[in-house]
């Protein structure tokens, strides 16, 4: 028992409701707000300590006996999430802070984006530490109801468009999650994902072969994994710097976090490698080649956020040792550093007027500090030795080559193209926005009702919002730093996730 296991949910569900009674002192709000997510930092990264040192740590919520109730599990996995995404929305609510008080009236009115925020943040950690589907169900649920409020603050048109489609996909995603749902509990009599992994070995091929595929593509929608991620480029680049930056490093992680999850403990010996690979590759492709051909860059960002999705998944796919470790890692890398790209083109917005790079140029010139806060996640991104990414990379790449069958070599030359392609969308905002002679700002058409002309001459950037950026540029830097130690903790998490560790801490000796 550790009953550390609820305040990671608890605790920013009580600092939203203290955020909304503050909701006519902001300053006091904002104070709160980072306590609150300070805390979860000290919690979740004790939880992971403790799951490395101990094996994993569960609480039955209420005292119910094992098998009865909810049960919250902190393993090495969930343990490494949840200090990850705890560091990166830090950093993100300790950027929003940074906004001025006009830019807060358009972009994160305080009274609304706290709450919502934090609630947000009890979403993403229930699910990270649920035992059971239906309460990961709920932890989804709290974290998209959020979500839909954060996407459309502001309330302009594009972010009211925007946020409809999104809405509107996560709802028929939610709605085959309750069907899964039902299919499971009809076929196995419970939801507990452990005594699921007892049971589901007992029903027939057909009805294994159902429920697997049900959640992939529950989960697959929510991960935006090809065929499944239309929805993801028109639904990030509308939303407010902050939003947008914890959305394109969280939500989509947690529908790849239960994958990984449900693939590893209720299927383990029915991977479908062949089928997982050639999603994994149309990802790659797919998100990439859009990301190219784009010339607004929160657009290309989103566009490469679906591309190295598929990084994970080909992880996932190959259902060995060496890659699920290596989804592990580079899940935990790329949190990082797609948070911290959006972060910076908000600056982008800020010194230049615009994200387009129609409108453009001369920011080495202007902004000489913005270019570093911009190239040293770009080339991480890209995976140039010796930064995390191409660590996360590498090790993915010699799991493909230990695999060894053809489908898993085209995997790894694909995954070698879309990281050079990846480095040559990163090359080609270089070019554009940063080199050049620096341009006079435009006045914003109406397709660029979101963009604020803040520093249209290069004004200095507000102090606290470099901070936030550099910070997670530091964690950035850290993943590469200790990536020895990392990797050896996501290769345990990946030796824990294929045997029976998960079960028996959950159900210690209980029948199934």
């Amino acid at each position: 028992m550790n009953n550390l296991l609820p305040v990671p949910v608890l605790l920013p569900m009580l600092g939203a409701a203290l955020t909304l009674i503050l909701g006519r002192r902001p300053r006091v709000q904002r104070l709160v707000s980072i306590g609150v997510l300070a805390g979860v930092v000290a919690v979740a990264a004790t939880l992971a300590l403790q799951a490395n040192a101990f094996g994993p740590q569960t609480l039955w919520v209420g005292a119910w006996p094992r098998g009865f109730g909810i049960v919250l599990v902190a393993d090495r996995l969930s343990g490494l999430m949840l200090t990850v995404a705890a560091l990166v929305t830090l950093a993100v609510l300790l950027y929003s802070a940074g906004q001025e008080d006009d830019e807060v009236k358009k972009e994160t009115p305080v009274s609304i984006f706290h709450p919502t925020f934090l609630l947000m943040c009890a979403g993403v950690s229930n699910a990270f530490l649920a035992g059971d589907l239906f309460n990961l169900f709920v932890g989804f649920e709290i974290l998209l109801f959020a979500s839909y409020v954060l996407l459309t603050m502001g309330g302009t048109g594009s972010r009211i468009r925007a946020g409809s489609i999104y809405v509107v996909v996560n709802l028929l995603s939610s709605s085959l999650f309750l069907i899964a749902l039902a299919n499971v509990y009809a076929a196995v009599g419970t939801v507990n994902l452990a005594q699921i992994a007892q049971r589901i070995p007992a029903l027939p091929e057909a009805t294994q072969t159902q429920l697997q595929f049900m959640l992939l593509v529950v989960f697959a929608i929510k991960a935006a994994v090809f065929p499944l991620s239309a929805w993801l480029p028109d639904s990030y680049p509308t939303a407010p710097a902050p939003v947008t930056a914890v959305f394109a490093g969280l939500l989509t992680k947690v529908g790849v976090y239960a994958i990984l999850r449900t693939q590893t403990l209720l299927f383990p010996h029915r991977p479908l490698t062949e089928l997982l690979l050639c999603v994994a590759g149309a990802t790659m492709v797919v998100g990439i080649l859009g990301a190219i051909a784009q010339s607004e860059i929160k657009r290309m960002l989103s566009f490469t956020l679906v591309s190295h999705i598929g990084y994970m998944v080909m992880g996932i796919a190959l259902a060995t040792e060496a890659g699920i470790a290596g989804a592990i890692f580079y899940t935990a890398h790329h949190i990082t550093i797609q948070a911290t790209l959006f972060l910076v083109v908000g600056l982008i917005q800020r010194v230049g007027g615009s994200s387009s790079l129609d409108r453009l140029s001369g920011l080495l010139v202007t902004s000489p500090l913005l270019a570093v806060l911009f190239i040293i996640p770009g080339m991480n991104l890209a995976g140039i030795p010796p930064l995390s990414g191409f660590i996360g990379k590498l090790g993915l790449l010699e799991a493909g080559v230990q695999v060894g069958t053809p489908l898993a070599f085209v995997l790894v030359a694909t995954s070698v193209i879309t990281s050079l392609l990846t480095l040559y969308a990163i090359a080609k905002v270089w070019n554009r926005a940063f080199w050049g002679t620096p341009v006079a700002y435009t006045k914003p058409t109406p397709e660029d009702e979101d963009e604020l002309p803040i520093n249209p001459s290069g004004g200095p950037m507000p102090r606290i919002m470099v901070a936030a950026t550099f910070a997670l540029i530091g964690l950035s830097i850290a993943l590469t730093v200790f990536a020895g130690p990392l990797y050896e903790y996501a290769t345990q998490a990946a030796r824990a996730l294929l045997n029976a560790d998960y079960v028996t801490a959950v159900l210690g000796e209980v029948a199934p």
